[in-house]
């Protein structure tokens, strides 16, 4: 297949329906983790689920790196608005996301400090340019996709000679959170969460290729399906990995083979590996300190790190005891478990993470199931 419309063919989403029903055994459950809000998003907008046999159910995981960061990094970054001499760069899903005490990098910037969103690296880049009196801090954060641009803008940074340019460094490693939830409580002793299997998210895949999740179905014996984001890839993942555990197997598949290899994307792997180093401890939303999660300058690129130019000391700060986003996060609860889901928390006015990422699972039952979920509590109410 070529084109998207082909990954959203509604015949072949029947059959592969129909398929699915038929392989999946009515004698057992099958709970398979999404693991990437790009997969949850698609999941509601095609109304994947629906398509799904009833015992074949989908947790959902992480989301993404906005959903996953703390509070405490995000005060950071929030301070740093702050100081006179800086110009604040971020990619527009942190404007929104609360910090504490209601804060938020947006409302940092109605308050007259020089926040601006960009859609790249080398905007960043561009502004430290043309600003040599102010200095300029990235606001860096994402999975293994966004990794490899920072550390192009890092190299060009060294390059020109930019003083004035930083990076605040917040970029974490998804199979470290696989780790993380795998031998999490909940998982392992406490059977809140039961994970069978992975569907495996495909930017990042794109990047680290599917040879670190081997080591999960080795270890961890459970099976990962790498899928793209059309509703087609989703259906075809589902399917692999049903197929899988009838069969007793834990292995590795590539669904997304037109954008995945096993190698995955090499250069940017040491580009990535040039510039940065691991962290001993991250805290991840949700998730507590993972260790060897999170990634740092390396020294000969120090100077270009803003916690150290900046001297920033990070805070413990405890989460709103309102909001679920550490539990959804974790797949113990789903944003419906949530009280204030909808009424007190909106993409309008957030109260967590999930709520404003355009991959967060609150904003998808949001966008999607909010109308769904309103009428069953009104019949059973009724």
């Amino acid at each position: 297949m070529k084109y998207l419309s082909e990954f959203r063919d509604r015949r072949l989403a029947r059959a592969l329906s129909a398929a699915l029903a038929a392989e999946a055994s009515p004698a057992r459950d099958y709970y398979l983790m999404e693991f990437c809000g790009g997969h949850t998003h698609a999941i509601f907008r095609y109304g994947v689920q629906d398509l799904l046999p009833p015992n074949v159910r989908l947790v959902h995981g992480p989301g993404c790196p906005v959903c996953v960061l703390p509070v405490s990094r995000l005060d950071l970054a929030i301070e740093l608005a702050a100081r006179a001499d800086v110009i604040l760069c971020s990619y527009g899903d942190m404007l929104r996301v609360p910090g504490s005490r209601k804060r938020s990098l947006q409302k940092s910037r109605a308050q007259g400090h020089d926040v601006r969103m960009v859609y790249s690296c080398a905007e960043a880049l561009a502004i430290a340019q043309a600003n040599p009196d102010k200095q300029i801090v990235f606001f860096a954060i994402g999975f293994e996709t966004t990794t490899p641009p920072t550390a192009v803008a890092i190299r060009e940074a060294q390059r020109l000679g930019l003083e004035n340019f930083s990076v605040f460094c917040n970029h974490v490693l998804t199979p470290s959170a696989i780790r993380s939830i795998l031998d999490s409580p909940e998982v392992r002793r406490l059977g809140l969460v039961r994970v069978d299997g992975f569907i495996g998210p495909a930017h990042v895949s794109t990047i680290i290729g599917s040879r670190p999740y081997e080591y999960f179905a080795r270890e961890y014996r459970r099976p990962v399906a790498i899928a793209g984001f059309e509703p087609l890839d989703v259906l075809q993942a589902v399917r692999m990995l049903v197929r899988q555990l009838n069969e007793g197997r834990a292995e590795v598949e590539n669904e997304f083979t037109r954008g995945v290899t096993r190698e995955g994307n090499v250069k940017a792997q040491a580009l990535v590996a040039e510039v940065f180093e691991l962290r001993r401890r991250f805290e991840w939303r949700g998730l507590g300190v993972v260790p060897y999660s999170g990634l740092r300058l390396k020294r000969p690129y120090a100077t270009f790190d803003a916690e150290t130019r900046f001297a920033l000391v990070e805070q413990p700060v405890p989460e709103n005891q309102a909001c679920e986003c550490g539990a959804i996060i974790r797949g113990v609860k789903q944003p419906n478990d949530c009280k204030i889901f909808g009424t007190v928390c909106t993409p309008s006015d957030p109260i967590g993470s999930c709520m404003v990422s355009p991959e967060g699972a609150c904003s998808a039952y949001y966008r999607y199931r909010r109308h769904e979920i309103e009428q069953r509590a009104a019949a059973s109410t009724g």
